[in-house]
């Protein structure tokens, strides 16, 4: 549970978790053995990353004498994300496809060269063909890399847009989730 928390986890949340797994008591004082158990199995030369106390809680982190190594992997995986530019057309290449650059910049509302050949060159679309149209401009639809970098077998598997109605994905004032209040401009005869 420790290895898969994204944030440092506490001592009380994972004796809640182990109750609830195996529905039944679970002594603090076990979660408490358990930690030191792991913290000095990991403190040894042969591992990379140790168990650490931080943030109230227990978190695995590399030990520092990896740090560059970690830096440079980290360097690297940056320059292999995608702009937003790129996201977006990305985006509409794969809902709409196959599609033209001018198409993916209409809905987009401004020009997609740089981010269709930074795309291409990823090899997360590719040339699908050519229009029947005047012109006869490039089709561009994605590739199996693209699937695999979303983590999806198949298109069928994109969300659609019900999937960010609001409804499902957020809270309303109803729930009981205390609103702010947004400031009011003064009215023109106090101002006076």
């Amino acid at each position: 549970m420790v290895f898969c928390s994204p944030d440092p986890i506490s001592e009380e949340d994972l004796r809640n978790c182990l109750i609830e797994m195996f529905d039944a008591k679970v002594p603090a004082k076990d979660i408490s053995a358990a930690l030191t158990e792991i913290e000095a199995k990991y403190k040894g030369k042969d591992h990379s990353f140790e168990l650490i106390r931080s943030g109230g809680g227990y978190q695995f982190m590399t030990k520092p004498e990896y740090q560059s190594s970690v830096s440079i992997l980290l360097k690297q995986k940056s320059k292999k994300r995608l702009s937003n530019s790129s996201l977006e057309t990305l985006s509409i290449i794969a809902y709409k496809q196959p599609v033209t650059k001018v198409q993916a910049e209409k809905i987009r509302g401004v020009g997609c060269d740089y981010s269709i050949q930074k795309l291409l060159e990823k090899e997360l679309i590719e040339i699908k063909g050519k229009a029947d149209t005047v012109g006869k401009p490039i089709l561009y639809g994605t590739t199996q890399k693209f699937l695999d970098y979303f983590g999806i077998n198949d298109l069928q598997e994109m969300p659609t847009l019900k999937d960010f109605q609001k409804e499902s994905n957020e809270i309303t004032p109803e729930e009981g989730v205390p609103q702010k209040e947004e400031p009011q401009e003064p009215n023109q005869e106090e101002t006076e």
